[in-house]
């Protein structure tokens, strides 16, 4: 299977450029045989590859060198395929010990070609080395529309139990999703964040126009010092819980629904009407429970000034939910304290091989203008910025 991907990699890069010829008719790109056989470790094992080579005679302009072509299914230097990287850090995540790793990983993959004890400690040295850099990268030239942040417990081999995992997630204005920063601390206090945000902003980091997280953050406080022009949404996800959680389960059933006819609402003006509907259903009898979601209104409404097919996103937090759930899944409570910075390194890598996956937000073009601080009623466009072209 990998053997005929390459061959049709090949056969469609050729067929693109067959118009491509030199000035005695004769074709610029071309077969030319295979490289040398080479092993790589997949999931069925290590299965040696003969991948076909490519004589491309054309110049770059603007450098003057040979134009070349590289395999995106398997570069040159590719030894393991990218589930196998995956796999890795789960280990590592597991307890497993470095020195564990080869004979566990010979009787899955039946062999342990580029897999020794040293390999995986220099990998684990590298991931380390991945998350300090991605922690310190230049933000000036990104620039994220929405964010939505989140402290997220996990089983990883951090100092101290209550420990999570801060996580904001930015889109950009392509529509595009990224991991902004990844770091422990505490998700209700306002400390970490506190360092976190001003470091983002220090590396040149932009105000976003919408901010999205639970009620309970000290992200909140943070985000209000650094960044006080960005709107807040809190998340209906945490909410409704918050308020269901206040109520005996006989009324639960009742008032999810009525929870969710306000967040389904076609625009802010029915949402408001359900919330006040809202009240007058269980008012009288949970009036702390109603309370939640009338003191906190403005904030829970805020996404309906936002493009209609961003709502679905906005309106919780489920973008980092949905990622951390396979990374909660995968890991363990281990023996002893561990390092922290290694059980970071660790989680921070298999967030940047789910990111990979990621989809855009939908209708990823009113992102922009959304940035232009366009307006928007009921979801759709009402007035375009001056100097935005249709």
């Amino acid at each position: 299977m990998l053997v005929a991907a390459l061959e049709a990699e090949v056969n469609a890069y050729r067929a693109d450029l067959a118009d491509e010829c030199d000035d005695k008719g004769r074709r610029l790109v071309v077969r030319n045989g295979y490289h040398r056989p080479r092993k790589v470790t997949t999931a069925a094992g290590a299965v040696e590859v003969k991948a076909p080579r490519v004589n491309d005679k054309r110049v770059d302009e603007a450098t003057g060198e040979r134009k070349r072509f590289s395999s995106a299914i398997l570069p040159p230097w590719c030894r393991r395929l990218p589930k196998i990287s995956e796999v890795l850090p789960l280990l590592y995540l597991h307890g497993l010990s470095s020195g564990d790793f080869v004979p566990a990983l010979e009787q899955f993959l039946g062999s342990s070609a580029g897999l020794s004890a040293a390999t995986v400690t220099r990998l684990t040295t590298q991931w380390q080395a991945d998350h300090a850099a991605s922690m310190d990268r230049d933000l000036a030239e990104v620039d994220y529309v929405y964010v939505w942040a989140d402290g997220i417990h996990l089983n990883v081999r951090l100092e101290e139990a209550k420990a999570c995992v801060l996580v904001p997630i930015g889109v950009r204005a392509d529509g595009s999703k990224e991991l902004v920063a990844l770091k422990d601390g505490y998700r209700e206090s306002g400390e970490p964040w506190a360092d976190l945000l001003p470091d983002c902003a220090r590396r040149g980091m932009r105000a976003a126009v919408l901010a999205v997280g639970d009620g309970a953050l000290g992200f909140w406080r943070a985000l209000a010092e650094v960044f006080p022009e960005t709107g807040e949404q809190r998340c209906w996800v945490h909410k409704a819980a918050d308020v269901l959680d206040s109520m005996p389960k006989s009324a639960q059933p009742g008032a999810k629904t009525a929870i969710q006819d306000i967040y389904n609402a076609e625009g802010r003006d029915h949402a408001a009407q359900a919330i006040m509907t809202f009240e007058k259903l269980y008012g009288v009898k949970f009036p702390k429970a109603v309370k939640k979601i009338t003191d906190d209104q403005d904030r829970l409404l805020a996404f309906y000034d936002c493009p209609a097919k961003h709502w679905i996103h906005l309106r919780t937090t489920n973008p980092i939910e949905l990622t951390f759930s396979t990374v909660r899944l995968r890991t363990k409570v281990t023996r002893g304290a561990g390092s922290r910075t290694a059980a970071l390194a660790m989680v921070f890598t298999l967030v940047e091989s789910v990111q990979q996956r990621w989809r855009a937000v939908n209708a990823p073009h009113p992102v922009a203008l959304v940035r232009a601080v366009a307006r928007f009623e009921r979801g759709q466009l009402i007035e375009r910025p001056a100097g935005v072209a249709a």
